[in-house]
């Protein structure tokens, strides 16, 4: 009996090797295709890469070179030639914008380019529109300058803290000071608030004649008390 079982174990085999022969005939251009996908993907993934370094490390070779020129004009026309999209152009325009002496309508318009961009994340156009409402100063109608403050200055937005800040600095230009010191509190009293921040608000409250809130600090004794407990 050994030797049939040994026959049907081999045709039986040599059917499955036939099989799969088969198998690999019909469906093994599938698994070519996929490993030339994966190997392909990867190649475009580390070009893509190179290709967005290069580019960064260009825009900011760019951006120093035209720092370097000796007059504001200079600098300005330079920098306005550097080739940018999307966040760059943002950066470049907020570089535009950081000396508003030379050209205060330039910077304005270099601002608004930035706040008018849909396509910028909400940081780089809070940022341009806080520093739009720095550089009018005066010349922005208090009304307007408090609607774009309120904006910023709404929860969760990056800049909200020194929105708040400018808000209580506008309030004393309206003859608010009592509303400015509330404003001013709040800050000195708020974990976001920077320690420089804070340290501003209270010297205007007391400049304000208001006395600064007192910030709970933690007792360090209690707590270490508590975590040996």
């Amino acid at each position: 009996m050994s030797n049939p079982e040994s026959f049907i174990d081999e045709v039986t085999e040599e059917v499955r090797r036939d099989r799969l022969f088969r198998v690999f005939r019909n469906y093994g251009w599938i698994g070519i295709v996929l490993v030339i996908g994966i190997v392909g993907g990867a190649a475009y993934n580390e070009w893509a890469k190179a290709r967005e370094e290069a580019r960064a490390e260009a825009f900011g070779d760019a951006v120093v070179d035209a720092l370097d020129l000796g007059t504001p004009d200079e600098r300005r026309a330079a920098l306005e030639a550097v080739p940018a999209e999307g966040n760059q152009a943002a950066l470049l325009q907020l570089i535009l914008a950081s000396d508003p002496d030379e050209d205060r309508a330039k910077t304005v318009a270099a601002l608004e380019k930035v706040i008018a961009d849909a396509s910028l994340p909400a940081s780089y156009r809070d940022l341009a529109a806080l520093r739009r409402v720095l550089v009018g100063g005066a010349d922005i109608p208090a009304a307007d300058r408090r609607a774009a403050l309120d904006e910023i200055a709404a929860a969760g937005r990056p800049y909200r803290t020194l929105a708040q800040e400018q808000l209580a600095y506008l309030s004393v230009e309206e003859g608010k000071p009592d509303d400015a010191i509330k404003v001013l509190s709040g800050i000195v009293q708020d974990q976001e608030s920077s320690g420089a921040l804070k340290a501003r608000a209270a010297q205007v409250i007391t400049s304000l004649g208001g006395v600064p809130p007192e910030t709970t600090v933690p007792d360090a004794t209690a707590e270490t008390a508590t975590t040996n407990g």
